[in-house]
């Protein structure tokens, strides 16, 4: 127990010192409206969506994250709409970040298709001093925190067409600093950049493959690049595997179980040492999409 209790409070003392990071998923490609506003209404449909994330099972204070949005094109015209919730909670920490997202895009050719994305967020950050058991209980630095808003605004591109897209984005611009009432720092919220790209590979008539990429950078912590591999078989059965570098391996697996609702699955397995205090992170997911437009967009996606 003292050794959780360690490092969780290393974990924490890290995120107070140095950079606050976005909340990370391992299916990221199907996630992709909380990286990149410019995702919004390029689905073709209205795509309501639910995640829920446990990571590091085992360890006290690991992180556990829920979001939930909806996405959808705005009356058949360029433009496309958002709304997402994320609730993130780390140890004694909890951050509720609402935000909406527009889009507006342009076609470059038949079938593909450059969108432009805006961002803006409110996040709540909360800070429970009672779940900590610090040495020197008056430390002004770790006072309660009761929903310290801190609004933000972010922007996006996404190029795609149905076989590919590629996105560059900051959900974030603002860096805000936290403080209690001898304004004294807690936590840093930088900027996060991020890179998404993916293309889907027709191997046979019922089998297809698709490699992506996310890389997201934040100063003050290290470079994170996600590799996966998905192959869908007969429209109906995704099985693939994923890799973060220097952090961890996954496994995943997902079904269409009818043309309107998708559920998925991932598993992480840690390669550093903080495998050995917990049993690897679960990942589930359900989307439903309504209103599709299926003259424009092919179904399944895979993104």
């Amino acid at each position: 127990m003292k050794t959780k209790l360690l490092l969780i409070s290393l974990m924490f003392t890290a995120m107070v010192s140095y950079a606050q990071q976005d909340a990370q998923f391992t299916q990221y490609m199907y996630n992709t409206i909380n990286v990149n506003p410019a995702y919004a209404g390029s689905r073709g449909a209205m795509s309501i969506f639910a995640l829920h994330r446990t990571q590091w099972v085992g360890l006290d204070g690991a992180p556990t994250t829920n979001t939930v949005s909806i996405n959808t094109p705005f009356n058949g015209s360029r433009l496309g709409l958002g709304v997402s919730i994320i609730n993130d909670r780390i140890g004694p920490t909890t951050e509720n970040t609402l935000s909406a997202d527009l889009s507006y895009t342009i076609p470059t050719s038949e079938n593909v298709k450059l969108s432009f994305g805006l961002k803006a967020s409110a996040n709540l950050f909360n800070l429970d001093v009672n779940k900590l058991n610090p040495e020197n209980a008056g430390d002004p630095s770790l006072q309660a925190f009761d929903n310290k808003i801190s609004p933000n605004i972010g922007a996006g591109i996404y190029l795609h067409s149905d076989k590919a897209y590629v996105g560059v984005s900051v959900p974030n611009f603002i860096e805000t600093n936290r403080y209690n009432d001898n304004q004294v720092r807690v936590n840093k919220e930088k900027i996060n950049y991020y890179l998404i790209a993916g293309y889907v590979m027709d191997l046979s008539y019922n089998l297809k493959f698709k490699p992506a990429l996310l890389t997201k950078m934040v100063q003050g912590a290290p470079l994170q690049v996600d590799v996966s591999g998905n192959f869908l078989f007969f429209d109906k059965l995704t099985a693939g595997i994923a890799y973060r570098w220097s952090a961890s391996v996954s496994a995943m697996v997902g079904f269409q179980i009818s043309d309107a609702m998708y559920i998925g699955y991932g598993y992480d397995l840690e390669t550093t040492k903080l495998d050995n205090y917990n049993s690897g992170s679960h990942e589930i997911f359900l989307r439903y999409e309504i209103f599709k437009n299926n003259n424009k967009i092919t179904t399944p996606r895979f993104f």
